[in-house]
């Protein structure tokens, strides 16, 4: 995967804010380095360096520190180089199977719905549609159907 321009910048600063906490000499260090070295050659990442950025840019985007550091602009670059790690291709590949089986339910009339929260970053959105129940649970794992009762 190649990063260009903003989402490349706050990939990078991100990678080396982490570099700069490591003790130096350490393995993990030396990962980092590799990987800052990567990015500043403009090759693409893949394998075990493109999953250790996403395990940093996941990190840094919930905790609120791209936004913080880079404001919105900086935010939307890292959630685009995001969506193309591997994690962010298996939330996006989640939504689009649970808007899939939505898509079934088109032109039904909806009776109900309401979300309920399970847990830290969890949630269950229920429906009810002319009788049928049907319930998404929404979390850092991403969508998936719950249950379907007809």
């Amino acid at each position: 995967m190649l990063l260009k321009g903003e989402e490349r910048e706050v990939a990078l600063a991100e990678v080396a804010a982490v570099r700069d906490a490591v003790p130096k000499g350490s393995s993990y260090r030396e990962a980092l380095e590799d990987l800052i070295a990567t990015l500043e050659e403009g090759a693409g990442v893949d394998g075990e360096q493109a999953a250790e950025l996403d395990r940093l840019l996941v990190l840094a985007l919930q905790s609120g520190r791209v936004r913080a550091l880079y404001g919105p602009g900086g935010e939307q670059a890292a959630l685009r180089a995001y969506r193309r790690l591997p994690s962010g291709a298996e939330v996006a590949e989640s939504a689009a199977e649970v808007n899939e089986a939505l898509s079934a339910l088109a032109g039904r009339r909806l009776d109900a719905l309401s979300l309920s929260a399970v847990g830290p970053g969890a949630f269950s959105l229920s429906l009810t549609l002319d009788g049928a129940e049907l319930t998404v649970k929404l979390d850092r794992q991403g969508a998936r159907l719950g249950s379907v009762g007809i």
